[in-house]
């Protein structure tokens, strides 16, 4: 599982916690973190990524599920799975919070942690709200992502041309 990945998935159980819980205002998300690294990441250290991703949801959770409301218009946000709509929120924040996060990366990310813990349909839901969202994107959100994804790529240099 590559790192990202795994910091997500962490990310998605520590987001799960809370939610589940009633989204306590006394919440400890440090702790919760430092146990899900314990569990499930013993020795990988790169908590900031995943405090980042907590933070950004849970600072932007109004916001965020505005857009699953607008989405999901099947689905009332409190009768999707809690794992499925956690999985929303992270993928949501990346892709429209997160201005370093390509949204391709992000939906792709967000369907296989869906497809993980949740199940194939789960993986399908997923890719249609947030492929919805990214259709919709203002051209400037639009413009920002793809710059961030030109960033990601390795930058190939032509060697010069001898006379």
């Amino acid at each position: 599982m590559a790192n990202r990945h795994l910091l997500r998935t962490i990310a998605m159980q520590v987001l799960f916690t809370w939610d589940f819980n009633g989204r306590p205002a006394d919440f400890d998300f440090d702790q919760v973190i430092v146990e899900n690294f314990d569990q499930f990441a013993p020795g990988f250290n790169d908590r900031g990524f995943v405090k980042g991703l907590v933070e950004g949801v849970v600072n932007n959770l109004e916001a965020i599920d505005q857009y699953i409301i607008k989405y999901a218009t099947e689905w009332p946000l409190e009768q999707i799975t809690v794992v499925d709509r956690n999985v929303l929120r992270l993928g949501i924040f990346e892709m429209m919070f997160d201005e370093t996060m390509p949204a391709k990366v992000a939906i792709n990310e967000a369907i296989e942690v869906a497809k993980t813990f949740s199940g194939e349909s789960s993986g399908k839901f997923v890719n249609g709200v947030l492929g919805t969202i990214f259709k919709e994107m203002p051209e400037k959100e639009i413009d920002k992502k793809i710059n961030a994804e030109r960033a990601l790529k390795p930058q190939t240099v032509e060697a010069p041309v001898e006379a």
